[in-house]
C-alpha cells in the first residue's frame, strides 16, 4: 500500500505570490505525489495487488484564498487518482483520494479555536479503509471533516446542443446551460471518458 501524505503550505495572494513559493509546494503536493507513485505503481502492475491513497483537500475542489499553489496542486491530484485507478483496475490496483479536514501541523497560525473535535483520529479510519484488502471502491475521493464521511464526485450539467453557436447565442442560453435539473455524472473507471463522448455525441442526433 502506498499512502501519500506529505505536505506544505506558502500562504500568499495570486498576485503576490512568488515563483518560488509556487513551486515549493507544487513540489511537494503534486510532484511529490508522483515521484513515490509512479515507482509503487509499477510495482504493484507487477505483484497484481496493490492500494493507493492520495491526500486531497477540499482545496482542491472549492479552494480559498492566499493559496493558489495549494489549490492548484491538490485539483491536479484528482487527475492522477484518476489515472492510477484505471491503468491499475485490471491488475488489482486500488487509488482513491482522501480529502481530510483536521487540525494538524498544517494548521499553524490559524484561529481554529471555534473548530469542533477536528483531530487526525477522526481521518485515519477511512485511510484505513482505502488502504485495505478489503477496499471495493477506486478512483474515488472521500471527504472526512469532523466526524462527517462524505463521497466527493464531479458532474456536469446536460447542457444545450446547437450545431453551430454564436458569442450572442452562448449567453442567450446560458441559463438553460447552467440548468442543474438534469445532471451528469461519470465514474473514472467504469469508462467515464467514453460515456462522456458518448452521451455528448448522442446530443446531436436529437434534434
Amino acid at each position: 500500500m502506498l499512502i501519500h501524505n506529505a505536505g506544505n503550505n506558502r500562504f500568499a495572494m495570486l498576485a503576490e505570490t512568488s515563483y518560488e513559493d509556487f513551486r515549493e509546494v507544487l513540489d511537494v503536493h503534486l510532484l511529490g505525489a508522483f515521484h513515490v507513485v509512479r515507482p509503487a505503481f509499477e510495482r504493484m502492475v507487477k505483484m497484481g495487488y496493490g492500494r493507493v491513497v492520495l491526500t486531497g483537500s477540499i482545496g482542491g475542489l472549492y479552494s480559498m484564498p492566499s493559496v493558489v499553489n495549494y489549490a492548484m496542486s491538490k485539483s491536479g491530484m484528482i487527475g492522477l487518482n484518476n489515472i492510477v485507478a484505471i491503468e491499475g483496475k485490471d491488475f488489482g490496483v486500488k487509488s482513491n483520494i482522501i480529502l481530510p479536514g483536521a487540525v494538524t501541523r498544517m494548521a499553524e497560525g490559524l484561529d481554529t479555536r471555534q473548530y469542533p473535535p477536528m483531530g487526525p483520529e477522526l481521518v485515519a479510519p477511512v485511510v484505513g479503509y482505502l488502504a485495505h484488502e478489503s477496499c471495493s471502491v477506486s478512483g474515488e475521493m472521500y471527504v472526512s471533516m469532523a466526524g462527517r464521511i462524505a463521497r466527493a464526485f464531479i458532474t456536469e450539467t446536460q447542457g444545450v446542443y446547437r450545431p453551430s453557436w454564436t458569442i450572442d447565442e452562448v449567453a442567450q442560453e446560458l441559463a438553460a446551460i447552467r440548468d442543474d435539473a438534469h445532471l451528469w455524472t461519470f465514474h473514472p473507471i467504469e469508462n467515464g471518458f467514453g460515456e462522456h463522448m458518448s452521451k455528448s455525441f448522442a446530443m446531436t442526433q436529437a434534434r
